[in-house]
């Protein structure tokens, strides 16, 4: 005799999830659910977020296995839990001030660029850039077109978020060490160091990337995403030989923006 479905299960007998149970894994409810914890705190696991912060410099491969894991216990991809972000805002906040200090910026001036950094180039750039690439991975990458193999747009998210923090992290943080007396010294030491900073950050934001991708089982060809690197060596390249100085170029951005 075959066992027979238990009335509390939220699976049904063929094996589909019922139809409760189906409306809490739609978009929008785990959307309603991730924003409603952004602002309780309590509930979130920063220890968890700080460790996952650590690992995506010394082995991001293991923040992906996590995502399996949650896939396999919560039946999503994406975070449930904002204490990544909210890490990251906090990080975002105290690098750009930091960033005011060193560029001598005014109080006014650095909340400026403060409102520029978070809803700008972070928020607004990171929503652009993982649209895109949900969109890209779910029309030419996915082995099969069907509902049941589909990049959630959080998981994309969650890629950029990924794959930003560290980024921030050299750019934001360990060049203000640098700046004012290397960097920016009009030498060939100083665009070496500086621009040697952005290919190092921006070939981690390539290869976290990737490995957010490639780490999805039903999408193929995820290779491809490790390409930019090939025009990102090529610029560096010239950079240096044509004396362009990244880091001064954004210092004027900057400085730009908050007049």
């Amino acid at each position: 005799m075959l066992p027979s479905t238990s009335v509390n299960s939220p699976v049904q007998g063929n094996g589909v999830l019922s139809s409760r149970d189906a409306a809490r894994h739609t978009a929008g409810a785990k959307r309603y659910k991730y924003l409603r914890r952004l602002f309780r705190f309590r509930q979130m696991d920063f220890e968890f977020a700080a460790w996952q912060m650590l690992y995506l410099f010394t082995s991001p491969q293991r923040v992906y296995r996590n995502f399996h894991y949650r896939k396999q216990t919560k039946d999503q991809w994406a975070r449930d839990d904002p204490a990544f972000l909210v890490l990251l805002s906090l990080w975002l906040c105290v690098s750009t001030i930091g960033f005011g200090f060193v560029l001598d910026m005014g109080f006014f001036e650095t909340i400026k660029l403060l409102l520029w950094v978070v809803f700008i180039d972070c928020v607004g750039v990171g929503l652009l850039i993982s649209t895109l690439m949900w969109f890209i991975s779910n029309k030419y990458l996915v082995k099969r077109q069907s509902r049941d193999y589909d990049v959630e747009w959080g998981y994309a998210f969650d890629v950029h978020l990924n794959a930003f923090y560290p980024l921030l992290v050299i750019l934001h943080f360990i060049q203000l060490f640098f700046i004012n007396h290397v960097i920016l010294t009009d030498t060939f030491i100083g665009y070496l160091v500086g621009n040697t900073l952005w290919l190092v950050a921006v070939g981690y934001y390539i290869y976290v990337t990737f490995l957010g991708y490639s780490a999805l089982p039903f999408l193929k060809n995820t290779v491809i995403l490790l390409y930019p690197f090939a025009p990102l060596i090529l610029l560096y390249g010239l950079s240096l030989a044509l004396g362009w100085n990244f880091t001064h170029t954004l210092c004027s951005f900057y400085k730009y923006r908050v007049k």
